[in-house]
């Protein structure tokens, strides 16, 4: 999926994006409400299929409005690092080799993102 210049978005921005507009609705939003509230030019095709992954993930609930559906998070907004985290554990488990993806994500890591990492590892309350 491309932006309006046609660059490859980076995975889940769309996702986000989505799940941010439903968030901030105060009622369930069918593909063409979301569309409207993202400005993004985005086809609505496009945020339907969004909208249908999320769903199929879980992460939203859907009722029927008219011939479609109306979408809502299942979950509150904290749950946005839910999302990522599910994204990541996927991620992971689409490589057969899962030391050597997590030595070299723990490689890439900043210092301070390292440093959390160690004292999550650490806590008993994981």
């Amino acid at each position: 999926m491309t932006d309006a210049k046609g660059e490859r978005r980076p995975a889940g921005e769309l996702e986000a994006s989505v799940l941010a507009a439903l968030w901030a609705a105060a009622a369930p939003q069918t593909p063409g409400e979301v569309q409207s509230s993202l400005g993004a030019g985005l086809a609505r095709t496009t945020v339907t299929t969004i909208l249908t992954r999320l769903h199929d993930k879980g992460v939203v609930d859907r009722r029927r409005q008219g011939r479609g559906y109306a979408y809502f998070p299942v979950r509150d907004a904290q749950d946005a690092h839910g999302l990522t985290a599910r994204r990541m554990h996927g991620e992971l488990d689409r490589d057969s080799d899962r030391e050597t993806v997590l030595a070299r994500f723990v490689a890439q890591l900043s210092p301070d993102d390292e440093r959390i990492l160690r004292e999550l590892l650490d806590s008993d309350g994981r």
